[in-house]
């Protein structure tokens, strides 16, 4: 099933593109989350995403934000994608796809190609906001900066 708004965001670690594991549940309390799903690295969707976030690092930043990547691609891959793209910011190594169905994350294109989803977490660790296009690369960014900017106004 699914995750939905108002879920807890599911516990898990997985290897960054620098093969550092990363804990979600060392970094939930810490700040808002921006979790983002995406096919695969270096295609044009993926990369144009990964340099929005890139280009936004700091907006999020100073919203008190960590923005992570997602994909099943492998430790090596995120590292030069992460090079070659200048990503100031973590890419996990879901290799096995377990944390992608850990959050049910749908496949797009008859089950071909892997979701693009955004969730935002808030500091108790509750999903506040999902965004799930695979086409509208840029609005992951937007929606997710209306999602953060909605949760500091009510905090």
């Amino acid at each position: 099933m699914a995750i939905q708004i108002g879920d807890k965001c599911p516990s898990f670690s997985l290897p960054n593109q620098r093969g550092e594991t990363i804990n979600i549940d060392d970094l939930i309390g810490e700040k808002l989350l921006v979790i983002y799903f995406y096919p695969k690295d270096e295609t044009g969707g993926c990369t144009a995403e990964a340099c929005s976030f890139r280009d936004n690092y700091e907006d999020f930043s100073a919203m008190g934000c960590e923005v992570i990547g997602i994909s099943s691609d492998s430790i090596s891959s995120h590292e030069r994608f992460a090079t070659n793209n200048r990503l100031n910011f973590s890419l996990l190594a879901d290799t096995e796809k377990k944390v992608r169905k850990l959050f049910g994350v749908p496949s797009s294109l008859l089950g071909l190609v892997a979701g693009r989803v955004t969730y935002i977490i808030d500091k108790k660790g509750v999903v506040r906001s999902i965004y799930n296009s695979l086409s509208n690369t840029d609005g992951h960014i937007t929606e997710a900066k209306k999602a953060i900017q909605s949760i500091l106004e009510t905090a």
